[in-house]
This record gives C-alpha cells, structure tokens and sequence, in this order.
C-alpha cells in the first residue's frame, strides 16, 4: 500500500475527498499520431491532511512532466483575464506607490498577460515561467523571463544579482506548486523588506459549496484555504496583511502577504476582511472531516447529468458541441466517460490547441470557425467560470443554446 504525506506537514494522509479514477494530465493535448500510440494516466485521487487541513493531491506527476516546453495553455487567449490582470495592476500601483524604481516579479507569467500592463507604465519587471513556448510569447513583447521552476534557489540566485522585488505576484500557481514550502520560502528571500506579495488562488470553499470537482487536475496539487495558507506562509516568514474576494474562477481569494520581520501589518479594514474569510470558512467546516463528506457523491450525482444531457439530446436529434478546450473540461469529460460519440468536437481560440485532440476522451479540437460550420444546435461550455464571456462572443447567433458543464447544465 502507497503512503502519502502532506507537502506542508508532512503528516501521514489518509482522509480521502474525492476519487475521480485514473485520468491523463489535462493538458497533455495529443496530435493525431498520438493517437494510436499508449497514453499515460495518473489516479486523480485527493486527500484532506488532518493536521494543517490543506487539501491536496500527492504528486503522482513531476511538475516538470506536467509543464512541458510546449504546454498549451496561454492567458491572453481570455479577454475578460486580460482585463482582470490590467485592473489588478491598476490597483497594485496604488496600493504600493510602484514607480520606476521599483521591481515586479511575476510567478509563472505566462504570456506576459499581467506584466505587459506593467511594462506599459514603464515599471521594472520580470516574468518568471518554466513552459518555453509561453516565456517566448511574452519576450516577443519585450518583457524578460527566465524558463525556471521557482524556489529559494532561483531567488538567492536574483538577490545575488542585486534584483529584490516590491511587489511579487503570483496569480493561480501556488496550487501548481509540489514543493509549496521552498516556493513561499523562496518569495520572502526575494521580497524587499517593505515589499508585498500578491497570490490568488481558486477558494476551496468554493470548489466545495460549488461541485466545482472539475478543478481538480494533476496541475493543481493543492486546494486552499485562507486558513492553510496563513498557517504555510507564517512557516515561510510571511505575514497574510490583507485578502479580497474575487469572482474569478468560480470563486477566489487574493491574498496580500509581507514579509514577518518586517513592519507591514494589516489595518483596521483588512483584519476586518481576514476575519469575515475566516468565519466562512468555519461555517463552512474547512477544518472538520464533515465538510468533505459527500463530496463525492454530489460529483457522482453530476457526471450522471451530463450523461443524462448528452443522451438525451442525441435522442432528440439535437447536434451538441463543446466549447473552450479547457482543463477543467478534460477532468470531466474523463471523468463521465464521454467520447466524440456524444460530444464530436470543442471549438478554442487557441491556435496552439486547435487541430490537436483532447487527453483522454480524443475528442477534436478544431477553430470557432470550423465548429460553427459544424452547425452545433446546443453548446455545452467547459470552462464554465468564462461562460458569460463565449456566450457574448456569438451574439449574432442567437438560435444557439448554451450551457454552462457546471453546476447543473444551466442554460446561459
């Protein structure tokens, strides 16, 4: 029997949440003499540890198996991300005073989404991001980044060099982390003394209240909680001095951070904020086995809807395509088993997704354009959290019917 131990404490994980079977990485997209060749799966399996409470899958997968050099995934393909990476950096400036002395580093900068925004206003920045093909996107804007994973070696290597962030960000990777500990520990080397750190991150009290159990991919090992990130970050040397409730990704937390021996503590307004967090999640029961009981079967209960939907509709002779080649949707399409007999094609902007075909399920992956030639009557929106943002995009198709994958196939 395999023993797993939790990647903050190190205790023993036993309580199991959930088991969505054995699935292949969600963004492993295959080419079409991948085909006929075997395909990798890992268990999909997540475990609460009932020591420091953080939710996590054990890393069945190395991060660097899993963040390839021609990993598929770019930010800017979004709009409405754009918009909230240029509304943050907006907000940053403010709350730090940034200005032309000052450094921004960001964590897994993709594309160079978020630091274009920064380099607009003429602010020092450095992207930091493993995936070649994505670092060499943002290059070609002009915005430097090193192809590292990040930890305290990367930063005692920068501060070496004489480069200390003010501010360092980290939007939606802390969950991408296996080795969370060196990654914190890594930001509070990096950080200025009276710098702050910026991390978002999808809230596990959310993916609970939710069903948001196609959040749940290899790429994420851990599921947080405002709670288990105070408990990490203060063994790391941070202090949590702010959070703010987001609408992104089904429901996220950012959470502002400082160094512990500096002298940055929260106001009035923000401990305020950090106790309305921490209530919910007691109400919740994040720290209690009985908030993840059921969990599960209300995964269970969503599978056979989509099932139930898709037969149906294919009954009905109706023509159901999927749109947005998402993660989120491979953890479910493999989940529920569905093939392109019930789903023919998922249409993405992504030029590097298109013509490449779903893990798992080979489902194909073809442009907006081919996909509406393809006259889908019903339209199911794998990444849900972007549904109002597809659904606008065809405006001047309004005999399409679409609907969000989760929760409960609503019609948008």
């Amino acid at each position: 029997m395999t023993h797993h131990h939790c990647r903050h404490c190190c205790a023993p994980l036993e309580r199991e949440v959930i088991d969505l079977g054995h699935q292949p990485p969600s963004n492993a997209y295959l080419s079409a003499d991948q085909l006929s060749q075997p395909e990798l799966t890992y268990p999909l399996k997540v475990y609460v540890c009932t020591q420091c409470w953080l939710v996590q899958l054990p890393a069945h997968a190395a991060a660097e198996t899993l963040f390839t050099a021609d990993y598929a995934y770019f930010s800017s393909t979004s709009t409405s991300w754009c918009a909230h990476a240029a509304h943050f950096v907006d907000h940053a400036c403010r709350r730090l005073d940034l200005n032309a002395e000052s450094l921004v580093v960001e964590l897994a900068s993709n594309d160079g989404y978020l630091l274009q925004y920064v380099q607009q206003r003429l602010i020092p920045c450095l992207g930091i991001e493993p995936t070649a093909a994505t670092a060499a996107v943002a290059r070609q804007r002009g915005i430097e980044s090193i192809e590292r994973f990040f930890g305290v070696a990367l930063a005692e290597e920068l501060v070496e060099a004489g480069r200390r962030a003010d501010l360092i960000v980290a939007n939606n990777v802390l969950a991408h982390v296996p080795d969370i500990n060196d990654f914190l520990a890594g930001m509070t080397r990096l950080l200025q003394p009276q710098g702050q750190v910026s991390i978002e991150f999808p809230h596990l009290l959310e993916l609970l209240e939710g069903n948001q159990f196609d959040t749940i991919y290899h790429e994420h090992y851990s599921y947080i909680s405002l709670g288990s990130l105070q408990r990490m970050a203060s063994a790391a040397g941070l202090r949590v001095i702010d959070v703010e409730r987001l609408p992104t990704h089904g429901g996220s937390l950012r959470v502002w951070l400082a160094r512990a021996d500096g002298a940055l503590q929260p106001d009035g307004a923000a401990l305020q904020r950090l106790q309305a967090v921490r209530n919910a999640e007691r109400q919740g029961g994040l720290e209690r086995l009985q908030a993840y009981e059921g969990f599960q079967q209300r995964a269970e209960s969503a599978k056979h809807a989509l099932l139930r939907f898709l037969l149906s509709q294919r009954e009905r002779g109706q023509h159901v395509l999927g749109y947005g080649a998402a993660a989120k949707g491979n953890t479910l399409l493999n989940y529920a088993g569905v093939r392109a007999d019930l789903l023919a094609a998922v249409a993405d902007k992504a030029a590097s997704k298109i013509g490449t075909f779903l893990p798992g399920s080979h489902i194909p992956v073809v442009s907006p354009e081919q996909w509406l030639a393809m006259e889908p009557q019903q339209v199911l929106v794998l990444p849900w959290n972007l549904a109002a943002e597809v659904r606008s995009s065809f405006a001047d198709h309004p005999e399409l019917v679409f609907h969000k994958a989760i929760p409960s196939l609503q019609v948008i």
